[in-house]
């Protein structure tokens, strides 16, 4: 448990922090640099441990989960936090545990709730009253789009991270940071991104606390947490993320609080709540196998 506190406390920080580097590095530049250092800092551990560089299947789980959630979702995330406050990105991310609920029943390593179907849609009333609630709150749709689907590459990301067996956490992150920070800077170029590093002191720290805290820190702690739970109950942290970046944005960022912040965000985490958290949604279900699974275990 308190792995998983940790991690929601780094977490929820992470989105005012990418606030500030978006004030001065270009998204996708930004995210790209993050991830490259980061990925430094996780080869250098994997070669003073002298792992075992991952190979064939495990290798390509390694890939893809770093190009789903270094990759995909952060260069989603980093385009709509321009846009998006912290908060409000935050509060549509807490959809996470809904959305890898129905991809893991999809994937069929869990089997589909009526609560998880029943939580999904409270959840996408809370983040429609985001966005068309009383305050008239003007969120730019395509950045909110954007946010949601950096949720869904990151439920599939925790999909594909249960899958990834036997390889310590250091290696998954340093090939997985490493994929990731590839395809950002390649989006960079493609987009015209001027490349340059931060010279504003608010922005330099934000980025050195990206890398080691926000990036080293949190992503061990993710995949510990996962190795101890479920796909589903590893993504609970999510909901928790908006409490901690409110008040974080609400003092550093300079993030004004809203009524309809608030109402939203209590609608979506009462949705995660009844759909993913409570005692009847974590009741264990059994596993859902086919004959393509057991064809996968045998090799």
């Amino acid at each position: 448990m308190s792995a998983f506190a940790l991690a929601v406390t780094l977490g929820g920080a992470n989105f005012v922090a990418v606030r500030f580097s978006n004030r001065e590095l270009p998204p996708f530049w930004g995210a790209g640099l993050r991830f490259s250092l980061a990925a430094l800092l996780f080869v250098a551990l994997a070669l003073a441990l002298r792992l075992e560089w991952p190979r064939g299947r495990q290798l390509l789980l390694n890939m893809g989960y770093g190009l789903l959630s270094f990759g995909l979702s952060y260069a989603l995330m980093y385009w709509a936090l321009v846009r998006l406050t912290a908060g409000i990105a935050t509060v549509v991310l807490a959809a996470v545990p809904l959305v890898t609920l129905l991809l893991a029943a999809a994937h069929r390593l869990e089997t589909l709730r009526v609560r998880a179907v029943a939580g999904s849609l409270l959840a996408v009333a809370g983040i429609g009253w985001l966005a068309v609630g009383p305050e008239a709150v003007v969120l730019p749709w395509t950045a909110l789009v954007a946010m949601i689907a950096a949720t869904v590459a990151i439920s599939e990301s925790v999909i594909i991270g249960k899958r990834i067996s036997g390889n310590h956490p250091a290696m998954i992150n340093a090939v997985g940071m490493m994929t990731g920070a590839i395809a950002l800077l390649g989006w960079s170029a493609a987009s015209g991104e001027a490349w340059s590093l931060p010279r504003q002191p608010e922005v330099l720290w934000s980025v050195i606390y990206l890398v080691t805290l926000g990036s080293a820190g949190l992503f061990v702690l993710v995949l510990l947490v996962v190795r101890q739970w479920t796909a589903s109950a590893t993504s609970y942290m999510f909901v928790l993320f908006p409490v901690v970046t409110m008040l974080l944005g609400s003092v550093a960022g300079d993030e004004r609080i809203t009524t309809q912040g608030v109402v939203g965000a209590a609608i979506v985490m009462v949705a995660v709540w009844f759909g993913a958290l409570s005692p009847a949604a974590r009741q264990p279900l059994p596993l859902v196998r086919d004959e393509s699974d057991r064809a996968i275990e045998s090799r």
